[in-house]
């Protein structure tokens, strides 16, 4: 079978990250688990400990902010199935560190790699765009780098899941990577 790219969207406490590890599941193998989440508070140490707990053991790990083109690349050949978790953390991490210039190439790496991984790969994203415009400039840059990049992964990816109240929708569902 040919390797999957999939992507899972939807809205906060959607059943986003639930839905992408049912997948990882379904597709079977060696589990990876790439989280881009800082535990930069207490609430956020809370998140990522109930989606640890929820993951068990059986799970390889890796906690990468950053640099996730690189860490996906070193993971070629030690896993079957990799779940991103999720895109706009990163992008935020990103974009806290650098421009809206400097995260637009990041997102253009990692573009370029998604066709040198031997294994599936699924990514959870937010849709972020559905609410208020922001009132500060760094949102209204957040919302717009977050929305190209779903649309630039979404047309890379075989599959588009849409979860709402926790129901996944299939948005997009291909047969081969475009």
């Amino acid at each position: 079978m040919a390797k999957q790219i999939i992507l899972v969207t939807g809205g906060a406490r959607s059943g986003k990250s639930k839905y992408a590890e049912q997948r990882i599941v379904e597709l079977g193998g060696r589990r990876l688990y790439v989280a881009t989440a800082e535990a930069k508070d207490e609430e956020m140490a809370r998140r990522i400990i109930e989606h640890q707990k929820r993951r068990g053991n059986q799970w390889a790990a890796v906690e990468e902010p950053v640099e996730l083109t690189e860490a996906l690349l070193a993971r070629r050949g030690q896993t079957d199935c990799a779940l991103v978790d999720c895109l706009t953390l990163w992008l935020s991490n990103l974009l806290i560190r650098h421009d809206g210039k400097y995260v637009e190439e990041k997102l253009e790496h990692l573009l370029d790699a998604l066709p040198r991984l031997d294994f599936h790969v699924v990514f959870v994203t937010n849709e972020v765009g559905w609410g208020i415009v922001p009132d500060n400039s760094l949102a209204r840059q957040f919302r717009d780098l977050a929305g190209w990049a779903n649309q630039r992964i979404a047309a890379a990816a075989n599959e588009v899941i849409l979860t709402v109240a926790g129901v996944p929708m299939i948005v997009k569902k291909d047969t081969a990577c475009s």
